[in-house]
């Protein structure tokens, strides 16, 4: 693999990575409050199609004697901040699905940006990246519903 390349695909894997475990993490900050059944079922679903991604993107990165990348401590305090305080002030299935949505909707622009930048990325990275914003867009439709 060419430099460039793999210096594309090692920084859009570490990203990914990154974002597939900040999902993760948001939706089991509030998988255990949500009152609907039907939502708990759909998160649970989505945490678990997460939870494969990352396993994907870490097996891709160990092709290239990397670790995966943790999200960033203050973002991950920001956002467990925001999820907590917003949850204490209105705890409702609502609240989560605004929390979520807003979650999501900065994944997808954040993956986007990083597929745009990382542009000579392998192309199964790519696909995974592309996969994880698919999700994240199926995501925020599903929970429409209980916004």
């Amino acid at each position: 693999m060419h430099e460039a390349s793999e210096k594309d695909t090692v920084a859009l894997l570490q990203e990914c990575g990154s974002g597939v475990r900040m999902g993760t993490e948001s939706i089991r900050q509030v998988e255990d409050r949500i009152q609907s059944d039907a939502m708990r079922t759909q998160l649970t679903a989505c945490r678990e199609k997460h939870e494969r991604l990352a396993r994907r993107t870490d097996a891709l990165l160990r092709k290239f004697d990397r670790e995966p990348q943790q999200p960033d401590p203050m973002a991950r305090g920001m956002a467990w901040l925001k999820t907590n305080v917003k949850m204490m002030a209105d705890f409702s299935d609502s609240t989560a699905a605004d929390v979520l949505t807003d979650g999501c909707n900065m994944g997808v622009k954040s993956l986007t940006k990083y597929l745009n930048e990382y542009s000579a990325a392998a192309p199964e990275a790519r696909a995974i990246t592309k996969e994880l914003i698919a999700l994240e867009e199926q995501t925020v439709r599903e929970l429409q519903p209980y916004l």
